[in-house]
């Protein structure tokens, strides 16, 4: 199946390991019969305002291999636009997602240097008016791409896993007194619970896990000066 991607069609993907991802980790216990599925879309609509969600991805040693970005509508928080780079020649040492690095056809990805990646990154950004940089557990995507420190940074987690700020929680989940989950807050976790979508599996794919955090970001249904909590 090859991906496509329409001005607000499904973004889909093409690795024949997904499926099977997808179905051992499906919990049969849910009723998704009813739940609306999770797609990845790109509108091509106009937007007054934007910000952008960012996403990496490691290789053995640590070192950036790809980096992903989807920019979100600051009034909708759909997406409206992305980039993808890899990075060369770190990608080419492997890492534990090498196998999805290639699998988006319909965001041609940019192989480059670390260098030229982060110059044409950082030009797109402000070409674009973003100031703001999202990503889920920050501090990690923060702390890997120093050249983007002039942005602001904040971290989509210090919402989507406290229940005073996720009303999905349940009442019977375990958290720490600071209200955040104990345990099953990963990005995959978190959209399950938000979408009712148990057939969600995160792709690891830098774009694609973008996009998905977005997501996160417009089920949440704060605005992004609530955001200023997880500000780094």
């Amino acid at each position: 199946m090859s991906a496509k991607l329409t001005d607000e069609g499904n973004l889909k993907y093409n690795n024949r390991s997904m499926d099977f991802l997808e179905m051992i980790k499906n919990n049969p216990d849910k009723k998704t019969e009813n739940a609306k599925k999770l797609t990845r879309t790109i509108s091509k609509r106009k937007s007054e305002g934007v910000f952008a969600v960012i996403d990496t991805e490691t290789n053995w040693y640590n070192e950036v291999m790809s980096i992903g970005i989807a920019l979100g509508d600051a009034a909708t928080f759909k997406c409206v636009g992305a980039k993808y780079y890899i990075i060369d020649p770190e990608y080419r040492k492997g890492g534990m997602y090498s196998e999805v690095m290639h699998v988006v056809k319909s965001i041609p990805s940019e192989v480059m240097s670390r260098e030229d990646a982060l110059l044409s990154m950082s030009k797109w950004l402000v070409e674009n008016g973003v100031s703001q940089l999202y990503a889920y557990n920050a501090k990690f995507d923060k702390g890997h791409l120093e050249e983007l420190s002039d942005f602001e940074w904040f971290d989509i987690m210090r919402l989507a896993a406290y229940k005073q700020y996720n009303k999905c929680i349940p009442e019977s989940a375990e958290c720490c007194k600071t209200g955040r989950l104990k345990r099953g807050y990963a990005v995959e976790d978190i959209l399950k619970m938000l979408s009712g979508d148990y057939s969600y599996s995160e792709v690891h794919n830098a774009v694609m896990d973008a996009i998905d955090e977005l997501k996160i970001m417009e089920l949440l249904g704060h605005s992004l000066d609530v955001y200023d909590c997880g500000k780094l």
